[in-house]
Parts: structure tokens; sequence; C-alpha cells
């Protein structure tokens, strides 16, 4: 029972430092989110205790408001955490690979099937949706690579369907923040054995990146191809 407590204990305090240091990183990029989260509570409590007063029930309706204050105010707070960390990531070279590898579960991630020494990348995700090619990069240089690996995906897995996703902020792209939505809206065509069989022939393959140690997250801006790399 006491070990119990202890890991409890344990947990709740790793979960307030997870918090405070999110809010810390949040608050650089975006200064005014204890305000704005604040505002939000204190907003959304004083309308629910008014309400109780009007109807005559003050602490049923403050008791209420309180837990949808809270629940606003987390609900806000995770939405400002998540754009000022898009923020942070736009531009990095490998970016669009920390989305995915988040993307959530049925889905499988390949970071980085395709590059070339400029660090225009191309990422694989396959799922129910089958397989996308995630480039980013310059889009004239990333174009040559992305079609080169449509092309390869279309003879190995030739019965499940290969789309491709430039990101960007472009014509015809798709930002970064919107990249995780875009996939899951794409129609699911595939059974979960189709996806297992799919996955088990582009291990097979090979690509790329698979005798080299790849950071999560965003790659460091140095980085560079080994000699000899080609890309595909």
């Amino acid at each position: 029972m006491a070990r119990k407590e202890i890991a409890d204990t344990t947990a709740n305090t790793g979960r307030l430092k997870q918090i405070a240091l999110t809010y810390k990183m949040t608050r650089k990029a975006d200064s005014k989110v204890g305000l704005v989260v604040a505002a939000v509570g204190i907003v959304t409590f004083g309308v629910l205790l008014a309400l109780g007063f009007l109807i005559g029930h003050p602490i049923y309706l403050g008791i209420l408001g309180f837990l949808l204050a809270f629940l606003a105010m987390a609900i806000v707070f995770g939405r400002r955490a998540e754009r000022a960390a898009f923020g942070q990531m736009e531009g990095q070279p490998g970016a669009a690979a920390a989305v995915l590898q988040n993307i959530g579960r049925g889905w499988t991630t390949t970071p980085a099937v395709a590059m070339n020494r400029s660090q225009d990348v191309v990422h694989r995700a396959v799922g129910r949706a089958g397989i996308v090619l995630v480039a980013e990069g310059n889009p004239n240089r990333v174009k040559s690579l992305l079609a080169a690996e449509k092309k390869k995906m279309a003879r190995i897995v030739v019965d499940v369907p290969v789309h491709d996703v430039m990101v960007g902020d472009g014509e015809g792209q798709v930002p970064l923040k919107k990249l995780r939505t875009t996939l899951l809206k794409l129609p699911r065509v595939l059974a979960g054995p189709q996806v297992t069989a799919a996955n088990d022939r582009l291990r097979a393959m090979g690509d790329l990146m698979s005798n080299m140690p790849l950071p999560k997250g965003p790659m460091p801006k140095g980085m560079r191809m080994p000699r000899g790399g080609k890309a595909r």
C-alpha cells in the first residue's frame, strides 16, 4: 500500500513538472498565455456563478462553474501550447517527421526514406489510408525526390494507394500544424492485415536511413548525407 502511494505521489509530481515545463516553453513563444488562460477560467466561472444566483442555486452552479472553468483552461492552454510548439518547429529540417511520429495508433512512420545533400527530405507513413509520402524542403528540389519515391512505392506495393503531401505554406502545400489532421482525414481503404503486409514488404526493402542513427524530432541543421549517399 505504501509503495502504491509513493508511486502515485511520484507520478503526480512528474505530471506537475511536465506541465510547468510546458508552460515555460509556451510562454517563450506566447507571452500572453498565462493571462489568456486565467481570463478564460475567470469568465467561465463567473458566468456559471451569476447564472446560479439568478436561478437560486449558486452553490451547485458554482461547483459546476469551477469544473468547467478548469476544463476550459486546460483546453485553451493545450491549444496555445501546441501552436507554440509548431511555431518553434516550423522551418526546421525533420519537423514533419516529429509530427508523423506522434500521429497516433494505426500508423507506422519511417523518417527520411529519401534525402538529398540540401536536406530536402521525404518521410513515409503507412496506415489504413495507404502509404503517405510527406516531403519537406525546397518545393522545386523536393518534387523530384517525391516523384521518384512515389514511383518506387507503386512498383513494390501495387495494391496499396500512395498519397503524397508537401509540407509548407505555399499553394498546394499543407502547413505543418495541419499535417496530422490531413492524414487522419484520408479515407481508410485498407484492412489491418493489408497494412501489416504493406509494412512487411517495405521493411524488407529497407530505406535510405536504415543503417544510420536518426534522432527523434527535428534533425540537426548541420546534418549531412553520408559520403556516397544518393537520393532515391
